[in-house]
């Protein structure tokens, strides 16, 4: 195959400027922008920020003087400043699949990017396979290098850009053969419920384990309801009253700065919403989407005197979206008991709306290393761990102090990113701080770490941001609480006393727990009390032991059981 050839012009969004692009100078380099497929950055500075569009075309002088001469009011912003610009993006390889797949990967990688105001295009276009689909993410790759040195502001370094809590969430990834599945199948079934404006409330239910993607499937659902205009013609499927929820302030950081980018929040200011505020201060909506359902209240609790978050939201929406996983419920309050479960599992069933995620999209790590941890989990056995070379580093350590200093060097390095340790909520926290004005630590030997959100801010770093992207927050020990729902790159676990090793076999010792939130009896639907915590520990490890891409590091503080695991990986040594 012959060498690719990139072309990136940089023009003033304006007649002169695109009079200049169709003007072909004797250049052969310019045949690939005016005769090849092309994309397009249209771009305007105001103070630090960037308002964006994103393109394709076939005729690129075509395309754009007709955004300039229509009447568009994601296109007026653009037409009336006189700082807009343009980057026409032109490759020797380019072909219509192909301009369409980078246009995709240009707004996943822009909608995640601190300088971008807001960003428009018409639709999202990813791709599936098709001739030279192989190349295409090195020539993103060649593409944003040559945006980056020509704006790094608007386009930062790749690595920077992959490790934002956005990035991982964001509504433009490229969906697998299962998730796409589910997709068009919930976007038809909102269609057909709401185009025959039934009374009947219905319920969408979405199961899957840790990192099987159900939260990039929500945000690509979210996005498209929000902009099916663009898509059907039925009045009555635009403009919908839609509301996504989740029970997690960290996530619900990182769903606001998306629905500002993209501009999501058009008819509802409080589009998203903890599940409180939305039960108490909304009369109903078309579609609400709730994210890590496995974190509702199932009893009343502080703002909310209901006795179950997920019925009421049902009741309030003429279609609930829900995502669960019945692995993460960490809390005795968001306990849900098998025959409820099993009750709305079976409406979902009837309804033809029970969808089920089992493919693992979070770690690059081989089928028997995922099994090896879902073992040590549930299981409450160490085996072997599995030699084979898969790309993702699984390491046991017998010094705490080493494995906290290699996940800041791991940090550190631009091609290795986000990285944190996290522990087991064994060690006492509060969220008031001590009047004395030290901190709840995480205490090792002389190791001593700050739990998370206790070191001071600094003023550069933005409060919007999720706990892991703040950079002071490498120097803290992360939990379930700030960590539950997002990636790391690198996951340094410190398993604290309550998991154990004894007679052979992992054990659970409640007793050695700092949360009381799980550890405390339940209520059940019988009025019986019920002792929960050996189920919702493991779930809590369960969590942070899944939360690494490339890599897992573990620390235990039961001797016994550190000992068990670094046999398990001496045993290929």
């Amino acid at each position: 195959m012959t060498k690719r050839k990139l072309i990136i012009e940089d023009i003033e969004y304006n007649p002169s400027g695109l009079k200049a692009l169709a003007s072909q100078p004797n250049n052969k380099n310019r045949e690939y922008l005016i005769e090849y497929p092309t994309v397009y950055v249209i771009n305007d500075k105001k103070s630090n920020n960037f308002n964006v569009y994103v393109g394709e075309s076939n005729n690129i002088i075509q395309r754009t003087t007709q955004h300039f001469n229509e009447e568009r009011e994601d296109m007026d912003r653009f037409k009336k400043s006189s700082s807009s610009k343009m980057f026409v993006i032109g490759n020797s390889h380019f072909n219509k699949s192909l301009t369409l797949d980078i246009e995709n990967q240009l707004m996943l990688y822009l909608s995640s990017v601190d300088s971008v105001n807001s960003l428009d295009n018409r639709r999202d276009n990813p791709q599936n396979k098709y001739y030279t689909s192989d190349e295409m993410n090195n020539i993103f790759n060649d593409i944003w290098d040559g945006l980056h040195k020509h704006n790094p502001i608007l386009f930062p370094l790749q690595s920077k850009v992959e490790n934002s809590a956005i990035f991982k969430s964001s509504p433009f990834h490229k969906l697998n053969r299962k998730q796409n599945a589910a997709k068009d199948k919930i976007i038809n079934k909102v269609a057909s419920i709401l185009d025959k404006k039934t009374t009947e409330h219905k319920l969408i239910l979405v199961e899957g384990d840790a990192g099987s993607g159900k939260t990039v499937l929500l945000s690509t659902i979210f996005y498209l309801l929000n902009n099916l205009d663009k898509y059907t013609s039925k009045e009555n499927l635009h403009n919908l009253d839609t509301h996504l929820l989740v029970n997690n302030d960290e996530q619900v950081k990182v769903y606001e700065q998306i629905v500002k980018r993209l501009k999501l929040n058009q008819k509802n200011k409080n589009i998203v919403e903890k599940p409180t505020s939305f039960i108490n201060d909304n009369e109903g909506s078309d579609v609400t989407l709730v994210d890590e359902s496995h974190l509702l209240w199932t009893q009343g609790k502080q703002s909310y005197r209901g006795k179950n978050q997920l019925n009421d939201i049902i009741e309030k929406s003429k279609i609930t979206i829900a995502i669960f996983d019945k692995h993460q419920i960490l809390r005795t309050q968001s306990y849900v008991e098998d025959k409820q479960f099993n009750k709305l599992k079976d409406i979902a069933e009837k309804q033809g709306n029970h969808i089920k995620l089992d493919t693992q999209m979070r770690m690059n790590a081989s089928q028997e290393k995922i099994s090896w941890l879902h073992e040590l989990v549930y299981g409450e056995k160490i085996y072997n761990i599995p030699s084979k070379k898969d790309g993702y580093e699984l390491k046991i350590f017998d010094d705490v102090n080493k494995m906290f200093n290699q996940i800041k060097s791991k940090n550190d390095n631009k091609d290795n990113g986000l990285s944190r340790v996290v522990a087991t909520f064994d060690w006492p926290y509060s969220q008031k701080h001590k009047k004395d004005g030290t901190f709840y630590d995480v205490k090792i030997g002389n190791f001593s770490k700050p739990w998370n959100l206790q070191l001071p801010r600094p003023k550069n770093v933005s409060k919007k941001l999720a706990w892991a992207e703040q950079k002071q927050t490498i120097n803290e020990i992360g939990s379930t609480f700030t960590v539950q729902g997002f990636d790391l790159n690198y996951c340094g676990v410190i398993i604290g006393p309550s998991v154990k090793f004894r007679n052979g076999k992992i054990i659970y010792d409640p007793s050695e727990s700092k949360d009381k939130n799980a550890t405390q009896n339940r209520t059940m639907s019988d009025n019986s009390k019920k002792k929960l915590a050996n189920e919702l520990i493991p779930n809590e490890l369960n969590v942070l032991l899944t939360r690494g891409v490339n890599g897992l590091y573990i620390y235990a503080v039961d001797e016994a059981l550190r000992k068990e695991l670094l046999k398990a990986q001496n045993h290929k040594i």
